[in-house]
């Protein structure tokens, strides 16, 4: 463990999954809940909401910062994935240093086996994001999973931006009969309505000003919908791309909340969202928004 000081107050910092079981152990009661934000880094305020939220509602809050390897099916977005380590540590400091923080070492975590284990989310992971990144979905079950059996945390919060990625851990969560109860955060977005990234840091202030174009494109898509199908507002969609040579569209998905199936055909008994991933100069950004 480590402490960093912050006008005084102590921040506990760890480094090794031992220390901070220990550490839980020796502070958690029987009426105490402990809740946890997995986080890859490179923070901004859209983390900072959900560590607010978890603090509102837990006497412990847990944060960690690692960046996973088995998650990332293309080597070179893993190698430069922003990693802002002591600039996370004292922004987490400045907004609350009795928040635990957590960041392990690879070997820390999957002790010498970097390997992910295989998962059956029941279809959830073939739409979407597990079509364009093979294995991204095993990757994220197995650290949550092993992340989940080290803090053993009360309420775990995620943001809504990765909406497939917080189905899959529900989904998850209920097949491996965890007692943690999995919070869907709203969407922190920029000025501009770009939904925060930590990839966004990525991003020339210029790239930054036309990524606005992504949720303006989804506003319109949900408006659309109201009077369209999803074929005819996804054929929208990608002309609208293809006008913009600045800008490559990866997909965009009308589902099913619920299955993540596309919606073949509208049912006024099912709720719909729209997702879509786009490449600004190599950086892939993922957005959705809800149609109902």
């Amino acid at each position: 463990m480590f402490a960093y000081y912050f006008n005084k107050t102590p921040m506990h910092i760890f480094y090794g999954k031992a220390a901070l079981i220990d550490y839980l152990k020796s502070i958690k009661t029987n009426h105490s809940s402990i809740g946890f934000v997995p986080t890859m880094g490179a923070l901004h305020k859209g983390h900072l909401s959900l560590m607010q939220q978890s603090m509102r509602e837990n006497q412990v809050t847990v944060v960690s910062i690692f960046v996973n390897p088995t998650q990332f099916n293309n080597p070179e977005d893993l190698a430069k994935y922003p990693r802002t380590l002591e600039e996370d540590i004292k922004k987490i400091a400045d907004f609350n240093p009795e928040i635990i923080l957590f960041a392990p070492t690879v070997d820390d975590i999957y002790e010498g086996n970097t390997s992910s284990q295989s998962f059956d989310f029941d279809g959830l992971e073939h739409q979407m994001e597990g079509k364009f990144r093979p294995g991204h979905f095993n990757g994220v079950g197995t650290i949550v999973k092993r992340f989940f059996e080290i803090v053993k945390p009360t309420n775990a919060y995620f943001g809504e931006k990765d909406f497939q990625q917080l189905q899959i851990v529900k989904k998850m969560v209920a097949k491996n009969n965890f007692k943690v109860i999995i919070k869907g955060c709203p969407i922190y977005r920029d000025a501009n309505n770009l939904a925060m990234s930590s990839r966004n840091a990525l991003l020339s202030p210029l790239e930054k000003q036309e990524a606005s174009l992504i949720y303006k494109a989804l506003v319109t898509a949900k408006a659309k919908f109201k009077t369209n199908s999803a074929s005819t507002v996804t054929k929208w969609i990608q002309k609208s791309f293809e006008k913009n040579l600045d800008f490559k569209l990866e997909y965009f998905q009308i589902a099913d909340e619920a299955t993540l199936l596309p919606c073949l055909r509208k049912n006024k008994d099912k709720k719909y969202r729209a997702f879509i991933a786009v490449f600004v100069n190599n950086i892939r950004l993922i957005d959705t928004i809800s149609l109902n």
